[in-house]
């Protein structure tokens, strides 16, 4: 037996492994799993040239829990390691046999007909995160003699010549477990470890179990091929959908899928699907959702949100990649050009599934706008508004879901049924459609015929401001003041003489509201309501001052414009009056209560509801 010290200062960097690099302390079985892998990869390679490497020994991989001893071993049949590899590879801390032999490949061009993942060398340190003393015992392929290998991750290791040596070629590590890490070596742990990080690793891991009489029976607990690698015409629906299923804990079917394999100077593979149900937790801002990605067959990240833009967070499926860059303990990508185009390819790849839904099945596609247009819209929100995007998104609108066409339509659709003379999209934001239908803002664009959009999702109002303009008509709000509707000249002249029997009444509203009002003046947007409050340039509306407050942030002062329809009785009434009586207390009152209806018809309330009450008691006795 011969004592070394470690190739490195091992206390330090071993102490960094176990409580830095690696976040999770189940990955360890991954690690090592893979690790195995790669020494099955790597006896197959080398058997192509030298076919007495491998002999009749199935290539496999197996765990032996012993929960009596405390142990966990895995066993491998791969190329195995000589003492001088046990001495070299074990013995220096991030050095890689893997990484070495995939360097060499490379520059005899051979590299890429070998998948390998273990390129970092530190992988198999991760053991000490649950165990106290690891052995390795290997037997290299070709060699007749068995080597130990034995450390507890301290200042030195040691390896001995086994008298009686290893059955087969490869290497066993048994982790000797910590006292609190006993927990995997129960046989439900093992297998959801090995399903969740290894299920797709292209050899058999079989679990050894014993029954109470303390048979033993070996069962392989992993898929061992991975689904997405193989040719669509290889594939059923089936398989798809149980795949599905199994990465998204969703019993339903997707909507939709996207199987596609990117080559050239980037490889990868992706499989999307689109859900039908939503998640409780879609809009926790503390809950992290993206796709699930592998390299190289090995599950790297359970949700990688560095695959998609946060719109689209919504869709699942998974992300193969043999080039992506990974940190040394593979579980956090580092920001890279290569990441980049994957992201860009897969967004492509989202947005043409969503648009091939939205073309193949309007009914479905009308369900998922339904269930996540909001997320959607949360791209146009933060500036994301490229023209696929944008056409994927769905509103309501004061012609929809009553007999006069879809539930819901794209701006294309919009567009495509403006009347002649319609200048510009119109839309009103409010909690419903039932209040939105009944808002004074929309009746003179109603009555000549103009449609408008009705939002209602919180994010609507953010979606439009980043949208702006779609097919060059501008997107505008319906209570933005200076609507151009097309005013004829007839409608003109009626404007004008109406102007001149309210400068009296306007006059004095103006120094009742001052302060409050940005300006008083005649509307020509009112037919059936006798006032209203519209946004002036650069106004902010309710909704977003809401958010504004809820968030925290300062709301800037934005003073409406307060309008009266000449047409009303009531405010023709009033006119009357104003111009007899300019002194009239009702008039004030009555000036007041207008405004304050107007403020409820935009969504807010009075600023004192109780004086409100009592000034609508008071003209409602005076008119009794």
């Amino acid at each position: 037996m011969s004592t070394h010290a470690f190739q490195a200062d091992v206390t330090r960097l071993l102490e960094l492994v176990v409580h830095s690099l690696y976040s999770n302390k189940e990955i360890f079985l991954r690690e090592l799993v893979s690790n195995a892998a790669d020494a099955l990869d790597k006896l197959r390679f080398r058997a192509v040239t030298d076919p007495t490497l491998m002999g009749d020994v199935p290539l496999g991989i197996t765990l032996r829990p012993d929960a009596e001893n405390k142990t966990l071993s895995i066993e491998d049949t791969g190329i195995g390691m000589n003492e001088e590899e046990l001495v070299k590879l074990l013995g220096t801390v991030a050095h890689s046999g893997t990484r070495e032999l995939y360097e060499k490949l490379s520059k005899a061009g051979d590299a890429k007909d070998l998948s390998l993942i273990g390129q970092f060398g530190v992988g198999f340190y991760s053991a000490f995160l649950v165990a106290e003393r690891v052995d390795v015992i290997s037997r290299a392929a070709g060699q007749d003699k068995t080597f130990k290998w034995t450390s507890d991750a301290k200042s030195e290791f040691t390896v001995e010549e086994l008298p009686e040596p290893r059955a087969t070629h490869g290497t066993t590590v048994t982790l000797h477990m910590k006292e609190e890490h006993v927990e995997f070596l129960e046989n439900w742990r093992l297998r959801n470890l090995v399903e969740r990080y290894s299920d797709y690793v292209p050899h058999a891991v079989s679990l050894v179990t014993k029954d109470k009489d303390g048979k033993e029976e070996t069962n392989v607990i992993n898929r061992a091929t991975a689904l997405w690698q193989r040719s669509k015409s290889e594939i059923t629906d089936e398989q798809y959908d149980e795949l599905y299923k199994h990465i998204s804990h969703d019993f339903e079917k997707p909507y939709a899928r996207s199987h596609f394999k990117i080559e050239g100077s980037l490889e990868f593979t992706g499989l999307l699907f689109l859900p039908r149900r939503a998640p409780n937790d879609l809009f926790d801002p503390n809950k992290s959702k993206g796709l699930r990605l592998f390299v190289k067959r090995v599950l790297i990240m359970e949700d990688c949100t560095e695959l998609l833009p946060p719109h689209l967070r919504f869709v699942r499926g998974l992300v193969d990649s043999d080039d992506l860059p990974l940190n040394v303990s593979r579980e956090i990508l580092q920001d890279s050009s290569t990441l980049r185009a994957i992201k860009k390819q897969v967004t492509k790849r989202a947005l043409d599934m969503i648009e091939d839904l939205s073309k193949e099945d309007p009914e479905a596609y009308l369900e998922l706008s339904r269930t996540f247009g909001a997320v959607l819209k949360e791209g146009a929100a933060m500036g994301e508004t490229d023209d696929k995007l944008v056409s994927l998104l769905r509103f309501e609108s004061t012609k929809t879901g009553a007999g006069e066409g879809p539930a819901m339509i794209s701006l294309d659709d919009y567009v495509a049924r403006m009347p002649e003379g319609q200048k510009a999209i119109y839309f009103l934001h409010g909690p419903n459609r039932a209040s939105l239908l009944g808002s004074p803002y929309l009746e003179t664009l109603t009555k000549k015929g103009y449609e408008v959009l009705l939002l209602t999702d919180a994010v609507d109002e953010f979606a439009v401001a980043g949208i702006r303009k779609w097919k060059d008509k501008e997107l505008t709000s319906a209570m933005q003041s200076g609507l151009d509707l097309g005013e004829t000249d007839e409608e003109k002249k009626d404007r004008e003489v109406r102007n001149d029997k309210l400068k009296g009444l306007v006059e004095l509203a103006k120094k009742i509201l001052e302060g409050r009002v940005q300006e008083v003046k005649v509307s020509d947007r009112l037919t059936d309501s006798p006032s209203c409050l519209v946004l002036g340039p650069g106004g902010t509306p309710l909704a977003i001052e809401a958010m504004l407050r809820a968030a925290g942030r300062p709301v800037p002062p934005s003073p409406r414009i307060f309008e009266l329809n000449a047409t009303h009785p009531l405010v023709e009434k009033l006119g009357l009056r104003a111009d007899a009586n300019a002194s009239d207390e009702a008039i004030a009152d009555y000036i007041e209560v207008l405004y304050d209806q107007a403020k409820l018809a935009e969504g807010g309330v009075p600023d004192d509801p109780g004086l409100y009450g009592r000034r609508v008691a008071k003209l409602l006795s005076l008119g009794a």
